[in-house]
């Protein structure tokens, strides 16, 4: 037992270590206005989004970048809700409508697989004008230099598909504080493998690629058996294709804001949503790091249980939480210095505390059930 749980320490510290260096090895990128060129499609899926879009669309309407080098395509995912009503109802009255040069549109999502995700997107990108894609969620907000940031990052640099940066509202809940400790050691882990040119992560509500090497990869053909995965497995198959040109955008005014879950049973049910496709990552380091995290949160979990029994000497379950405690830290405090949310560091111990638990009962619960999500059962 000592000698496993050494191992899979020192694994566990080696890995985040990596990732911590490779935070510094992706520079900010900082903007400097110069002539916007770069031609978007901006891609949203929405379903059941009556609560969230209005913020959406006015975030949309305060974008800086020029109406007629955008488009945006609404696909409206079989929603039950008034969700197109408040889109169109919103267009017609603002600022977005009068300007002629900004093309909107609301779409049906096409049904062909078990991914009603990846149908809608794949939907959008037939009807697309132009050759850079960005999809976004509808629960988000777009910072308003969104769209000059990826255009200047593009103009300088060749790049045909680049992830970016995501964040959540702060409400100061405990599970609200949570949820954002869990979203930053995530997109540290994130930018981290992009800094050792291993990108095995990316997020959908904020990700960019070419039209042309998503029909060149053949878009999420071999993975639409999977419900979720939009954004990792194109990241996987377009960085097997072209690994050079797979950037990560690590720039402020890029950074998109999105909702956390209102509740616990939510963030369960999304968090085993995103455990359901670990297990089909074609990525290995991707494949290896989900079985390191795990392996370390179970030890601790079981480590526990042991030492409370006398099988297991305090001391070494002891050695093993402060070695995590402080990577952990040291990876979290990195990603939370780029996203300005420092403040959220003062609760990090409880975070500490917990995550173990919830990390292993995630994984244990995902092992042998299906999810629901937006009002759908999807089984394992």
């Amino acid at each position: 037992m000592i000698l496993i749980s050494l191992v899979i320490t020192i694994t566990y510290l080696i890995l985040i270590g990596s990732f911590v260096f490779g935070i510094d090895k992706i520079a900010v990128f900082k903007l400097e206005d110069i002539p916007s060129k770069t031609r978007f499609s901006i891609v949203i899926p929405f379903r059941n989004e009556a609560e969230n879009l209005p913020d959406l669309l006015k975030s949309i309407e305060t974008l800086n970048y020029p109406k007629h080098l955008f488009e945006i395509i609404f696909v409206d995912d079989e929603s039950e809700d008034n969700s197109v009503e408040i889109i169109q109802k919103v267009l017609d009255t603002s600022r977005l409508h009068q300007d002629t040069r900004t093309d909107i549109s609301i779409i049906s999502n096409k049904r062909k697989t078990n991914s009603p995700k990846k149908d809608a997107i794949t939907s959008a990108i037939k009807k697309a004008k132009y050759d850079w894609i960005i999809t976004t969620d509808a629960d988000c907000q777009l910072p308003i230099f969104w769209l000059d940031s990826f255009d200047e990052y593009i103009q300088k640099n060749n790049a045909v598909c680049i992830a970016a940066p995501v964040a959540y509202h702060n409400d100061n809940s405990f599970l609200n504080q949570f949820q954002i400790l869990d979203l930053l050691s995530l997109q540290g882990a994130t930018i981290g493998g992009f800094g050792i040119n291993k990108p095995f992560l990316c997020n959908g509500a904020n990700f960019a690629y070419k039209k042309s090497i998503f029909i060149e990869v053949n878009g999420f053909e071999d993975n639409t058996n999977i419900g979720s995965g939009d954004d990792i497995f194109l990241l996987e198959k377009i960085s097997k294709k072209q690994p050079k040109y797979v950037h990560y955008l690590k720039c402020e005014q890029v950074i998109i804001n999105t909702q956390p879950q209102p509740n616990w049973a939510n963030l369960v049910s999304q968090r085993v949503r995103w455990a359901a496709k670990t297990s089909t990552y074609n990525n290995w380091f991707g494949k290896l790091t989900g079985l390191v995290v795990l392996l370390m949160n179970t030890l601790i979990v079981i480590g526990l249980v042991l030492s409370i029994i006398s099988v297991l000497n305090f001391k070494i379950l002891l050695y093993i939480l402060v070695i995590k405690f402080n990577i952990d830290f040291f990876l979290i405090y990195k990603s939370a210095s780029f996203f300005n949310q420092k403040n959220i560091l003062k609760n990090y111990i409880f975070g500490f505390i917990i995550y173990p638990f919830f990390s292993v009962y995630i994984a244990f619960i995902s092992s042998f059930s299906g999810y629901k999500w937006k009002g759908r059962n999807f089984k394992k």
